[in-house]
């Protein structure tokens, strides 16, 4: 209390005073944020910095540098990795990974954009935020970039022997194998490909992430040089939010890092993209493996370049425009994309990107042909046209304008950091040289558009202007290739033998010595005492959770909460007992109620009404074993919604007719629908293959693990490709359809009951409209869900197109409430700091590696992501473990894995999400009293405590094992004795 009592002396004296190494541009209050926007110019170096001063103790920093890479070596995207390796003040090998673990963070990261690179973390410890801000300021100018680090994290030519140069030579880094993950989605490519048409002549034309093929060209030099001319003060964006006041945020800044700094004239090529005069036309193919069919499985999309992203009147016509045309269903571009018979589903790129300095629209379609490409653009541009020629409904502009002001008015922050999300949406504008406080301030502008909408010709000029008149145009067709990763690799190792073959016996010593070096500099233990840390002497007492109140009358939690003028209410039943056919309808009915007709409004209106009256609705399905017993399963269908204060009675009324009526009935629509879930599907596992890897290695553990995998993991991706498949057939559909109609009946059979959050002035108005709505009308039945699984073991490989692998090992464990939960979760922080990181990421080159312990589904997994490797990660598994038991290990290792644990179980939420998290624990029997002894178990374990643990539960005989790999890597898991299964 001392230090929080002192930090708020030192705020009243510091408030309002301007730093004099800085001049303050400006100050300016948006009242719809509860923030104020501080503008400043550092005088020296010209260096900008945004304060967004917040009533908040998760205090945000954040500083981007402009980048502009001419090529696609992805040096920018490996200087974000290098830089954060170790710097003048802290010159030990992996700074950021070493204050992750000594933080109670609650975000650090670093981010590659496409023309930024940004370093943003989070605190609610001042301590540990001034911790943060000395190795990140450090990290960022006086970074060291050792050679060593940028042959890890970038790339680097070895024997695949380190030592024996009799084997062929390889790539490896940990940047080469993330992009040759992050590439292998055809979405990635996509994008890529489309940009790269788009813009011809500027930064955008090249991949900011790096092309794999290009990464191997970049040389060390060449980081040095970008680094030189981009990371330097005055060619940086300062930002930070919260409660600290500015002026000593600019203590910190010139005491740390600006006062060494002088004025850098630093040239960009900062311009407008050349205009084209012509539309193009561009085929282009992407790698699918020999087994796969080529059918209905090209992408074609349109994209145009629009106006300057930071000029807000552009960006908000963009935003309109897409909306008008891409928002739902009813929204008559994505209508025509939906409908369609030319391909299967709307692109994933649909809609408007405005990060870039210009923005872009695009549209398109997936599982289709090359051949429909001109089918395509007559329909996009005849739809286009109608709308012109037909205009817009004043209703339906209305309800966009409804949406805009309801998202900017939305305190978010349950997955990211609210105030960095404000952060990142005035950053574009501040590196582009708009203005970043119109972006935020959005009430204004609204107004004026509000004005502008009520001419009937407006919004069609829009669409004449910017898209059917605008010849700044490709359309662009990517199609499968089943020969182009076989005609990639063959390029490379040829390449790569040809360069063995002419390398000189002393080249030969270079490249060994050089892994050599490398080695000893991964397992040389560095002194991290040079590292400011927080201990667990920092680490607060249970933080208060937010204080419901029940009325047992309308069966109701109240929850009172700063929501900024926002309503949340949630309708939530307890799964009926359903067989294992009807559970796996589940992930289908979830997406699809809130997408189907409703009562007497079709899909199309229903789609309107959800606009104009909220923020969204949507079903979810929630699952969780008990405290003490994993098997035994309880489960609730969460009816949710969210609207402004002004529309809460609307918000009860849609909940309560989509719980009522909605309907099943419209065949055309549920088959569109279905044929956008397998895509999406389909998509998710270049991004999320070490999840779905987890999931399948932990199936057979208990039963929520299985039915994870099923409705959710990589058995739900099969089964939506044989789902997709089957509805081609009129008589599957109908059954289809009915299905889900029988489901809906018995989920609303069962008895309800409701939660209500928003500020205290509307909650007894909200819970008197839940009351009217629902008079007479509660369903009593309770009928109780029972799913028996039997455990089993499982040793599995899974086949799809990756050029790279995420591998997976599963045990089983203990409920949350068993005395060994704490330990085990303890346990796999630990082993990723002592072993798994070094071992997977720093040596194997994969993006990431780690451990977990899951007390929801009774498992501990390992994991592997983006992996270049396989038996020798699966290796690195088992040595963690004996790692553990035969090495000495030290308090402060112990501790670190302790404050990991503690920063997420204080992990802040948005106000609105913390009144969910308590309501839901209180639905699935946690406990303030089972959480608090959980902390303090996790505060009391030992280094004895995760030995006998992992000697306890972490056994050979009981593991499991999947891996995600590639098809040419069959005989490599058949050897493993993994079982082939193909996604």
């Amino acid at each position: 209390m001392a230090a929080v009592m002192g930090t708020m002396g030192t705020t009243e004296n510091t408030a309002n005073k301007v730093h004099p190494a800085f001049e303050q541009l400006r100050s300016h209050r948006i009242d719809t944020l509860n923030i104020t926007v501080e503008e400043y110019r550092h005088r020296k170096t010209g260096a900008r910095h945004l304060h967004l001063a917040a009533d908040n103790d998760e205090n945000v920093f954040f500083v981007a540098l402009r980048t502009f890479p001419m090529d696609s070596t992805g040096v920018a995207h490996i200087l974000e990795h290098t830089a954060l390796c170790g710097s003048e003040r802290f010159p030990v090998r992996d700074p950021f990974f070493m204050m992750i673990r000594r933080s109670l963070n609650t975000f650090m990261n670093a981010f590659t954009s496409s023309d930024w690179t940004a370093y943003p973390f989070a605190s609610m410890n001042r301590k540990d935020f001034d911790n943060l801000l000395t190795v990140y300021l450090d990290s960022v100018f006086f970074s060291s970039l050792d050679p060593l680090d940028f042959a890890q994290e970038g790339h680097r030519l070895e024997f695949d022997t380190p030592d024996d140069p009799s084997t062929d030579l390889v790539y490896r880094g940990v940047v080469y194998n993330e992009m040759k993950g992050a590439m292998s989605s055809p979405t990635s490519q996509l994008w890529q490909n489309l940009s790269s048409h788009l813009f011809p002549t500027t930064t955008y034309h090249y991949n900011s992430g790096g092309e794999p093929d290009h990464i191997v060209d970049l040389s060390y030099q060449d980081l040095l040089s970008f680094y030189r001319h981009h990371y330097h003060p005055s060619n940086a964006t300062f930002a930070t939010y919260g409660n600290i006041p500015a002026y000593e945020h600019h203590e910190r800044f010139e005491e740390l890092a600006l006062k060494r700094f002088d004025r850098l004239e630093i040239d960009l090529p900062v311009h407008d993209e050349k205009r084209m005069f012509s539309p193009v036309r561009v085929e282009q193919g992407y790698a699918i493996s020999d087994q796969e069919e080529t059918a209905n499985k090209t992408h074609i999309v349109m994209g145009w370049l629009l106006g300057h992203s930071f000029d807000l009147q552009e960006n908000l016509e963009g935003q309109l425009l897409a909306s008008v045309l891409l928002e739902n269903s009813a929204s008559p571009l994505m209508r025509a994309l939906e409908t369609t018979d030319i391909g299967h589903a709307p692109s994933p790129m649909c809609g408007i990107e405005d990060s870039n300095r210009e923005m872009t629209f695009v549209c398109g379609i997936e599982g289709t042909e090359p051949e429909q490409q001109g089918a395509l653009e007559t329909l996009i541009e005849e739809t286009l046209a109608r709308v012109v020629s037909e205009g817009v409904s004043q209703e339906r502009l209305e309800a966009i304008l409804h949406q805009l002001e309801l998202h900017q008015r939305e305190i978010a922050g349950d997955q990211f950091p609210y105030g960095l999300q404000l952060i990142m949406s005035a950053i574009s504008p501040m590196i582009h040289g708009g203005d970043p406080v119109e972006l935020l301030d959005l009430e204004p502008v609204l107004e004026t558009m509000r004005e502008k909408i009520r001419d009937p010709d407006y919004v069609p000029g829009l669409i004449r202007r910017k898209l059917l008149e605008n010849p700044h145009r490709v359309t662009l067709t990517l199609r499968p290739d089943q020969k182009l990763d076989t005609r990639r690799q063959q390029t490379i190792r040829e390449a790569l033998a040809r360069r063995k073959a002419a390398l000189t016996e002393q080249e030969v010593q270079e490249i060994i010595e050089r892994a050599q070096a490398l080695e000893e500099r991964q397992t040389r233990k560095d002194d991290d005492s040079i590292l400011p840390k927080v201990d667990l002497t920092d680490v607060p007492l249970q933080l208060p959770e937010p204080e419901g109140r029940y009325d047992g009358d309308a069966s109701t939690w109240l929850y009172a909460r700063g929501t900024n003028g926002l309503v949340y209410e949630q309708i939530v039943v307890p799964v009926p007992n359903l067989s294992r056919d009807e559970l796996v309808l589940l992930p289908y009915y979830t997406t699809l109620i809130s997408e189907v007709g409703c009562g007497d409004l079709d899909y199309l209106q229903m789609q309107d009404r959800i606009s104009a009256e909220s923020g969204g609705v949507g079903v979810s399905f929630s699952a969780k074993g008990q405290i003490d017993n994993v098997h035994n399963l309880s489960g609730y269908m969460i009816f949710n919604g969210k609207a402004l204060a002004r529309n809460r009675a609307a918000l009860t009324r849609l909940l309560g007719d989509l719980f009522n009526s909605a309907r099943f009935d419209e065949h055309d629509r549920i088959r569109e629908l279905v044929a956008q879930i397998r895509a999406r599907r389909e998509q998710a596992i270049t991004g999320s293959g070490h999840g779905l890897a987890m999931g399948a290695a932990s199936q057979g553990i208990s039963p929520g693990a299985w039915l994870a995998f099923r409705l959710g993991g990589l058995e739900a991706i099969r089964g939506a490709k044989t789902l997709d498949k089957s509805l081609d057939d009129p008589d599957a559909l109908a059954a289809f359809c009915d299905q889900l109609a029988s489901l809906h009946r018995r989920i609303q059979q069962q008895q309800q009951q409701f939660l209500l959050i928003a500020e205290y002035e509307q909650l007894e108005p909200m819970l008197d409209e839940v009351k009217t709505f629902w008079n007479g009308r509660s369903a009593q039945n309770s009928e109780a869900w029972v799913l028996s699984q039997d455990t089993y073991q499982v040793q599995q490989a899974w086949l799809t197109s990756t050029q790279v692998n995420f591998c997976a090992r599963a045990f089983p464990t203990v409920a949350i409430d068993h005395p060994d939960a704490a330990a085990l979760t303890v346990l796999g922080g630990f082993l990723r700091n002592g072993y798994l990181h070094r071992a997977i990421r720093e040596k194997g080159g994969a993006y990431g590696g780690g451990a977990s312990q899951d007390s929801v589904n009774g498992s501990f997994r390992f994991f592997s992501y983006r992996d270049p490797r396989l038996s020798e990660t699966l290796d690195d598994f088992d040595r963690s473990l004996k790692w553990l038991e035969e090495e000495s290990h030290n308090a402060q290792d112990l501790e670190e894995s302790i404050l990991g644990v503690i920063g997420q179980l204080d992990r802040p939420r948005s106000p609105a999400g913390a009144a969910r998290h308590a309501f839901h624990n209180h639905l699935f029997g946690r406990t303030p009293e089972q959480r608090s002894r959980f902390r303090e178990r996790v505060l009391a374990v030992t280094i004895d405590d995760m030995k006998r643990v992992a000697g306890t539960w972490l056994t050979p005989d009981r593991a499991s094992t999947a891996v995600i790999t590639s098809h040419e890597n069959r005989e490599r898991v058949e050897k493993l004795g993994l079982e082939i299964q193909e996604v």
